[in-house]
């Protein structure tokens, strides 16, 4: 048996944090597990989120943005998500799936919901996750949390983490990755993002018993134990890794 577990929540509620964390716990628990995290997660993943959070993109029209995260979405779930389920019955931890398409680009930029499914169903071939982990923030807070770690980083990005020119195969190992802390999304304006946190909350509402809330604005490590206790339960079906010889 295996899992899918998907973290949601605003910009600099801390997901990336929370997934690293759980991911080592499963790991030194013995747990077959790999984190990946959307838009990316495979070589054409990387490209299309280089193109998508690029700041210089200001003229890329909605229909284009919803269209590449499907796009990337459906390169990871069938490159790296559905083997890593179904073929070695392991553990998913997924930084952001569909409902972040539905929160940003339905909520957020007024997209139609009912038309997003039915671009998600194809890009996932209906793949859903069995747990999704929200952090909850207010935008106005987390927007500010991504202000104040950015602003050491943000002129250097800016300069060279667009830079890398060419095919895949001659990108350096992990450059493909690389992506400035403040991006196009992050540079939208207040009602936008406060738009994508309502939106949160009504597909809460829709299907309460996959979402697990926390509150983002806890410690780092008691948010991480209260994340452990949630999942334990779901993880007892799921095989060991056979100690090495």
């Amino acid at each position: 048996m295996s899992l899918f577990i998907t973290f949601e929540g605003i910009d600099g509620s801390g997901k990336s944090t929370q997934i690293q964390m759980l991911y080592e716990y499963l790991q030194a628990r013995g747990y077959p597990v790999i984190k990946v995290r959307e838009p990316g997660g495979t070589t054409i993943s990387d490209w299309i989120r280089r193109i998508l959070l690029d700041l210089r993109h200001t003229e890329m029209a909605t229909t284009t943005e919803t269209l590449l995260f499907s796009a990337a979405r459906a390169q990871l779930v069938i490159e790296t998500i559905r083997p890593y389920l179904f073929d070695h019955g392991g553990i998913v931890l997924c930084d952001r799936y569909a409902d972040s398409t539905y929160a940003y680009q339905g909520y957020g930029l007024g997209r139609d919901l009912a038309e997003l499914r039915m671009v998600t169903a194809m890009a996932t071939g209906g793949l859903q996750p069995d747990i999704t982990i929200f952090l909850d923030l207010r935008a106005e807070e987390g927007l500010e949390r991504k202000r104040v770690k950015q602003q050491p980083l943000r002129r250097a990005s800016l300069t060279n983490s667009w830079e890398i020119e060419g095919p895949a195969d001659a990108v350096p190992q992990g450059a493909a990755t690389q992506t400035p802390e403040w991006n196009r999304l992050d540079a939208r304006e207040l009602a936008y993002h406060q738009r994508v946190e309502m939106g949160y909350r009504e597909l809460i509402a829709e299907s309460p018993e996959r979402w697990h809330i926390f509150d983002a604005r806890q410690s780092i490590d008691t948010l991480a134990q209260q994340i452990q206790i949630a999942v334990e339960p779901m993880i007892e079906h799921v095989r060991l890794l056979e100690p090495e010889t």
